[in-house]
């Protein structure tokens, strides 16, 4: 049996073993294959000589391959995205931007309760730390499942960037780490404030 990938692939096709590749950005690896996660080219970056690793395969779409397209979260990036959706226990993301790449295709993150904070994280409230159409920086901890990425806002420099008033509608900006103000009334709202970078 070959261990050549095809040259085109489409979500969820089985592409080739975890024995003969490295899962790359567009890929992931289920049940010792790895699969697509996008429809688009696969392309892959053979090892370099100095070490006996796998090369890596990957899935780009058609616009990638001339250098025009989308970007493909990973695992490791910073990216910002706007929260959408908050419940007791997570809060949902749209990730509009991955490293300083703008999105062109919606992708899907979550922060889980026990990744909002490094201290502290069974006294963590989700509402206390994010409101839906603020704006976040987090970082990809995990692929997670075929839905959404997890998201981490647990350093200094990861937290909200941008939120509105509830009241006055205005930009509020940061007193503290758990702390917003907003301009026009001085009404304070708690947030997990990222550091300014």
């Amino acid at each position: 049996m070959s261990t050549a990938p095809p040259s085109l692939a489409i979500t969820g096709q089985p592409l080739a073993p975890t024995s003969a590749y490295i899962p790359g950005p567009g890929t992931y690896a289920s049940h010792d294959q790895i699969h697509a996660s996008l429809s688009g080219y696969t392309t892959t970056i053979p090892s370099s000589s100095e070490s006996n690793s796998l090369p890596i395969l990957s899935v780009v779409t058609g616009e990638e391959e001339s250098g025009e397209g989308n970007v493909v979260p990973s695992e490791g990036n910073i990216v910002l995205g706007r929260v959408v959706r908050i419940s007791p226990k997570q809060a949902v993301v749209n990730i509009l931007v991955v490293g300083d790449v703008a999105c062109r295709e919606e992708f899907q993150g979550i922060i889980r309760q026990q990744d909002i904070r490094l201290t502290q994280t069974s006294h963590t409230k989700i509402y206390s730390s994010f409101r839906p159409n603020d704006i976040i920086r987090a970082q990809i901890i995990s692929l997670g499942d075929q839905y959404s990425y997890y998201l981490s806002t647990a350093r200094n420099d990861l937290g909200v960037v941008f939120a509105m008033c509830e009241e006055s509608g205005e930009m509020m900006y940061p007193v503290s780490y758990e702390e917003m103000r907003c301009p026009k009334t001085g009404v304070v709202e708690e947030r997990k404030c990222a550091k300014p970078v």
